[in-house]
């Protein structure tokens, strides 16, 4: 199995900017994608951006309300790194880590974004 570690989470005010990642223990693989969704109370979980690593046709995907202002980067097959500018009220949500290989999924516990005056 594999088991996600998220950080940097918190209270930011509009704006500002935090900082997610997330690390992967287990059975890794060299090939996989890691990345994050969120879901804020009463909504569906949705994307925020999630990245592959180890394959030449992998790449990155943005879910449409945070183009332009998140960047997702890979450093290695264990790590995935969120930066998270221009935050606005909305992005308030919990934060889970997702990491997907070789037909399987596995999800963090969520970490808590707050952005608030």
């Amino acid at each position: 199995q594999v088991q996600l570690a998220e950080s940097g989470g918190g209270l930011v005010q509009p704006g500002g900017s935090l900082t997610l990642s997330c690390a992967a223990s287990g059975s890794i693989v060299r090939v996989n994608g890691m990345g994050w969704y969120r879901q804020a109370p009463g909504k569906e979980r949705e994307l925020v951006a999630t990245a592959t690593i180890g394959s030449t046709s992998g790449g990155t995907k943005y879910g449409d309300s945070v183009k332009g202002r998140f960047t997702i980067s890979r450093d290695n097959a264990n790590l995935v790194t969120l930066q998270m500018n221009s935050l606005k009220p909305e992005d308030t949500a919990v934060y889970y880590c997702i990491y997907r290989a070789l037909g399987n999924e596995y999800w963090g516990q969520g970490t808590q974004v707050i952005v608030s005056s």
